[in-house]
């Protein structure tokens, strides 16, 4: 049934009551627009929830910004990672390094998985002269975000130890478990290192401990294509 002339579906004035908010907008120095509808927008990592269909004469404020929360849990520094994975070391010497193309290649094809950032973070670990080997620190992606975890690696070639530094995932932090990390432990380059042959997967964490297995294998396949490294 249509409502009757001059009526709008509550039962008010339709253009008669229109015309008064119409009236009071101007005045207060408001510029009225259609009704119109506002759909949300996606802008850079955030989303701008709108307003739906407007019966007002002027256009409503957004009613909401929600920002896309991440998780991001920091459980170590690097220099609480460094005291952690080489307890006996008196000093850290920063490594600067670019690898050439063809260590990249030579890495690649070591480990089968690509050289993202050619320019590792890596300290060498002293005790006094001697040096004890060298600390990576890196990221892979879980699921959706990075995981920050650092790798000790001793001179000759031995994983010494695996950190997680930062996870930002909301699931599969069960990888920081010391008795999934401590699979790690004594591999090296010419090891499988790879999830589901010498390292065990966990359950509802497969992505993050896939990628981080493949982030170990990456960097000692790096470690053994740096200068001073024994073969």
């Amino acid at each position: 049934m249509r409502p009757p002339p001059g009526r709008n579906y509550a039962g008010r004035g339709g253009l008669a009551a229109n015309k008064e908010p119409v009236a009071r907008s101007r005045a207060a120095g408001l510029t009225p627009v259609k009704a119109q509808t506002l759909r949300m927008i996606r802008i850079k990592g955030s989303i701008a929830v709108m307003s739906r269909s407007l019966p007002s004469p002027w256009l409503a404020a957004p009613l909401l910004v929600a920002p896309l929360v991440v998780q991001a849990t920091q459980y170590l520094t690097v220099e609480q990672a460094q005291r952690l994975l080489f307890p006996a070391a008196t000093g850290y010497a920063p490594e600067p390094l670019e690898l050439t193309p063809a260590q990249a290649s030579a890495v690649e094809q070591a480990s089968g998985t690509q050289v993202v950032n050619r320019k590792p973070q890596i300290w060498r670990a002293m005790a006094g002269d001697t040096p004890l080997g060298r600390l990576f620190v890196d990221q892979v992606y879980g699921k959706h975000e990075f995981i920050t975890y650092a790798l000790a690696v001793t001179a000759d070639g031995k994983v010494a130890g695996v950190e997680i530094l930062d996870y930002r995932e909301t699931h599969g932090d069960e990888v920081r478990q010391p008795r999934w990390r401590a699979q790690f432990l004594g591999k090296g380059a010419t090891d499988a290192v790879k999830l589901g042959s010498d390292i065990q997967n966990i359950s509802g964490a497969t992505l993050s401990c896939r990628h981080l297995t493949d982030g170990v294998r990456r960097l000692l396949a790096t470690n053994r294509v740096l200068p001073g490294t024994k073969p």
